[in-house]
C-alpha cells in the first residue's frame, strides 16, 4: 500500500462518480479534501510519512469491510435512515400544524439535540427575520435555546409574544434535565397568561419511543398535556442524530429541503457500499478513513492533539461547535483522544492564528472554504483608495474572503504546521449533508484506530447522576 510521495495520501486522483480520497464528487456534490499539507515534503519534519499513515490506513480497511457488512444489514441506524422518507413527511406535517398563527418558533434541546439542527437550519441563516424570497419572509423566526441559563430564560419568557410563539422539546432520553426545566418554566408562563387551553397546539417534541421497563418523562408529560411527540431514531446517539427529524426538522422550518441534505450524506457512503466489500486499498481513497488517519496520525506520532476546525462563512459557525461535541464526546476516553477546537475565518486570523503559527506545534488545523470569489458588495475604486485599500478597488468583499482563506494555508504550510483543506464545491443541503456525514464517519473511524467506543459517554452520565444526587 505504497503511498509515496508520487502521489502523497489524500491525494489520490479524484473521481467524477464515486467519492475518490480527496472528496466527494459527482451530481452537483460536494467537496475535495486535501491532506499533503499534512505532510513532511510540504512541512518537513514535524510533518508525517508514509510510515506514520500506511498502517493506520491498512487498519481501516478491515474497518471499513466491517462497517459496510453492518450498513447492507441495515444494522446502522445513523446510515439506514438516509433511505427514509416517512419519517420527514411526518416532520412536515408536524410542523405545518406547530407553525400557524405562528410567528416565533423556539427550539429546545441541548449538546447534540440542539447543534445539529442549529448547524443545519444555520445555512439559511437562522435568528435572521426575513429572507431573501417571498416565502422565507412569512416564515416564523427560529430561535434555539440550548444552553440552560436561568437570566436567558427569564428574559426570553418575559420579552416573548408567547400567544403568537410555538415550542420544540428535543430529548432523546425525555429524561434531559435542562430541556425539562426550560419546557416546565414554558408552561408556567404560558399558564400564567391563560394560554393552558392552548397548549397541545404550541407545543411539539421528539423523543425515544418508550422501552419496556423504562420511563420516558417527556412523553408522559406531552401525554398528559396532548401535545404530538416525533421519534427520536433509537439506535442513534445525539451527537450523530443531526440527519434525523433532530436536525432536520429546524432546518425545514427555516425552509431547506431534508431530503437534500440526506442525499447529500448518502454520496459520502455509496462509494462505501457500491460493490461488495470495500477491498485492500480503499481506505486510502475513501476521504472519511484519510482524515481519521491523518488526525490519529499526527498525535500518536507527532504529539499534535488540538484539532482546530476553522471555516471561512459565518454559516459554518455552528458547524464548528457541532463538530467539537462530536469529536470530543466521541473520542474522549480512557485517556485517548485529542481536543477539537472551533474557530471562524476570517475574525479568528486576528484573534489565534499568531497562536497556531508560532505557539507550540500542538495544533492541526481544518480549513473549510466556500466559494465567495466574485460575492459580496463592490469596493469602489475611489473609496477603497481613500480607506487604504487601492489593491481592492473594484473588486468584491467576497474576493478578500477568498485570498485570506488561501493565505492563510500558505503561511500555516510555510510555518510547518500540518493544514488540512476541505473546499465545498457550494454551500447548500447537500453539500453540508455531506460535510457532516464526512465527519461523523472520519470520528467513527478515529474511534477505531484509538480503541475506543465512539458511540457511548460514561463520564457525562455520571456527571448527570452527581447533579441529581445534589439536587435530591
Amino acid at each position: 500500500m505504497s503511498i509515496g510521495m508520487e502521489r502523497p495520501f489524500g491525494q489520490a486522483a479524484a473521481s467524477a462518480d464515486h467519492g475518490a480520497g480527496d472528496g466527494v464528487h459527482g451530481g452537483g456534490a460536494a467537496y475535495t479534501q486535501d491532506v499533503t499539507r499534512t505532510t513532511s515534503h510540504r512541512i518537513g519534519a514535524h510533518g508525517l510519512d508514509d510510515a506514520d499513515v500506511a498502517p493506520r490506513l491498512l487498519r481501516l480497511d478491515s474497518a471499513l469491510a466491517d462497517l459496510a457488512a453492518t450498513i447492507r444489514a441495515s444494522g446502522m441506524e445513523h446510515v439506514s435512515i438516509l433511505d427514509r422518507d416517512d419519517d420527514i413527511a411526518a416532520a412536515e406535517a408536524a410542523l405545518a400544524r406547530l407553525s400557524r398563527g405562528a410567528r416565533t418558533i423556539i427550539f429546545f434541546g441541548t449538546g447534540g439535540s440542539g447543534l445539529g439542527g442549529q448547524t443545519l437550519a444555520q445555512l439559511a441563516g437562522w435568528n435572521i427575520p426575513g429572507g431573501a424570497d417571498e416565502a422565507q419572509r412569512k416564515r416564523p423566526r427560529t430561535r434555539f435555546y440550548d444552553n440552560l441559563d436561568p437570566v436567558t430564560l427569564a428574559g426570553m419568557l418575559d420579552t416573548l409574544d408567547l400567544a403568537t410563539s410555538r415550542f420544540v422539546v428535543i430529548s432523546k432520553s425525555g429524561g434531559t434535565a435542562e430541556t425539562l426545566s426550560q419546557m416546565v418554566a414554558t408552561l408556567a408562563a404560558l399558564r400564567e397568561a391563560g394560554l393552558e387551553p392552548r397548549i397541545g397546539e404550541m407545543f411539539l417534541a421528539v423523543s425515544d419511543p418508550v422501552k419496556p421497563g423504562a420511563r420516558n418523562v417527556l412523553r408522559q408529560l406531552c401525554g398528559e398535556l396532548g401535545i404530538p411527540v416525533l421519534d427520536h431514531p433509537p439506535g442513534i446517539g445525539g451527537r450523530f442524530s443531526a440527519l434525523s427529524v433532530v436536525g432536520l426538522l429546524p432546518a425545514m422550518a427555516r425552509g431547506l429541503d431534508g431530503r437534500a441534505v440526506r442525499r447529500g450524506a448518502r454520496a459520502v457512503i455509496a462509494p462505501l457500499i457500491a460493490t461488495g466489500s470495500p477491498g485492500a486499498g480503499f481506505a486510502s481513497r475513501y476521504a472519511p478513513a484519510i482524515g481519521a488517519a491523518t488526525a490519529v496520525a499526527l498525535a500518536e506520532a507527532r504529539g499534535i492533539k488540538v484539532n482546530v476546525m476553522m471555516p471561512y462563512t459565518d454559516r459554518l459557525q455552528r458547524f464548528g461547535a457541532w463538530y467539537v461535541q462530536l469529536w470530543a464526546e466521541s473520542l474522549g476516553k480512557g485517556g485517548k483522544g485529542t481536543t477539537p477546537l472551533a474557530c471562524l475565518g476570517p475574525v479568528d486570523q486576528h484573534s489565534q492564528l499568531q497562536l497556531f503559527m508560532d505557539g507550540p506545534r500542538e495544533h492541526f488545523i481544518t480549513l473549510v472554504t466556500v466559494p465567495t470569489a466574485g460575492t459580496g458588495p463592490v469596493l469602489p475604486p475611489d473609496l477603497a483608495a481613500r480607506a487604504g485599500l487601492g489593491f481592492l478597488g473594484g473588486r468584491r468583499v467576497g474576493d478578500l474572503v477568498s485570498a485570506q482563506s488561501e493565505a492563510v494555508a500558505d503561511a500555516l504550510t510555510q510555518a510547518g504546521r500540518p493544514v488540512r483543506i476541505i473546499r465545498l464545491e457550494r454551500l447548500d443541503e447537500h453539500g453540508l449533508g455531506a460535510l457532516m456525514m464526512h465527519m461523523m464517519l472520519e470520528t467513527i473511524l478515529a474511534g477505531r484506530l484509538l480503541g475506543v467506543d465512539p458511540f457511548d459517554q460514561p463520564a457525562v452520565e455520571l456527571a448527570k447522576v452527581l447533579t441529581r444526587e445534589r439536587l435530591a
